[in-house]
């Protein structure tokens, strides 16, 4: 898979890529509708003897236009995204860099400018996908903005439980802490990446050793409390549990909360690795205990019901 960003204005034509089956929308998550979305790209431009394209933006639009609610925090951050789009066996993906510029293009000229001149001979998008300044285009005038020069498909709602899969309810759930109903609409376990620093390395001392994971702060992080969650260390998995917080038995004016996970059957020195953790179920809210003893009782459960959990949902 090639990435191609792109800063406006820029000076691509037709003659630098080949004739393109193109996927368009933002793609935050990756989720089943965005997938749906990229891989009818893929079906068409196999059919058509085209190759496949994905594009996004960076940053989200929202942080430079100003809106109210501003995406800073993503499902899945810019490298992550191409990640998980080039498991989707793309060719190429072109990542735009979203400015005052680019965002006060009119419908026509960002077609004209970032479709047409790109060779795109196929579009593709979901049905409420916008274009242009102050998203004016829709899928309804892309025929007319399109000057017969590529062919399209419009990817109807897809929706889960009656609710449409949309980056926004994700967010939601990952902020409530709903993680067990996240794979129901990525297709895939939520996973952030971080890497391992050194804490006050109390667990150690009461039995239950943890990894002090600082996550690349892009993820949305979800609320505190404990999870059961698998962790990938240097491309080995390992199940465990995972604490968020500010640590209250032991500590006050903690900053920020930490996160910090007991591997089950691990015992090695992994600081500065980067690790990513997988977020399966949450266990129960953070509490402040009265005692060590009470603390170390109440790990052990977590650990158990974790176990329990992994138990009966084999990965």
């Amino acid at each position: 898979m090639e990435v191609i960003k792109i800063h406006h204005p820029h000076s691509f034509n037709k003659d630098d890529f080949p004739p393109l089956s193109l996927a368009l929308g933002y793609f935050d998550g990756v989720h089943l509708g965005h997938q749906r979305v990229i891989n009818q790209a893929q079906t068409v431009a196999n059919h058509k003897g085209l190759k496949s394209a994905v594009m996004t933006f960076d940053p989200h639009p929202s942080v430079i236009l100003g809106r109210s609610t501003q995406h800073v925090e993503y499902i899945t951050p810019l490298e992550e995204k191409l990640n998980v789009i080039e498991k989707l066996n793309i060719d190429y993906v072109f990542v735009v860099h979203f400015t005052h510029a680019f965002a006060n293009l009119l419908p026509q000229e960002f077609i004209d400018q970032y479709v047409i001149s790109l060779n795109a001979k196929h579009v593709v998008a979901g049905f409420d996908y916008t274009y242009g300044k102050m998203g004016k285009g829709t899928m309804e005038t892309l025929p007319f903005h399109s000057r017969e020069e590529f062919d399209f498909t419009v990817v109807p709602k897809l929706t889960n439980d009656d609710e449409k899969i949309s980056s926004s309810l994700i967010r939601s759930l990952i902020r409530e802490g709903k993680t067990d109903r996240l794979q129901g609409l990525l297709g895939r376990y939520y996973t952030t990446t971080g890497i391992v620093i050194h804490g006050d390395k109390r667990g150690r001392t009461i039995g239950f050793p943890t990894a002090n994971i600082d996550v690349n702060s892009e993820y949305i992080i979800p609320p505190l409390g404990v999870y059961s969650v698998r962790i990938q260390v240097a491309n080995l998995w390992y199940e465990g549990v995972c604490n968020i917080g500010y640590k209250p038995t032991f500590h006050t004016e903690l900053k920020k909360p930490s996160i910090e996970v007991h591997i089950f059957d691990f015992n090695e020195e992994i600081y500065g690795q980067e690790v990513k953790i997988e977020w399966h179920s949450h266990i129960r809210s953070e509490q402040k205990f009265t005692s060590i003893d009470e603390l170390v009782t109440q790990i052990a459960r977590d650990k158990q019901k974790a176990l329990s959990y992994f138990e009966k949902n084999s990965v």
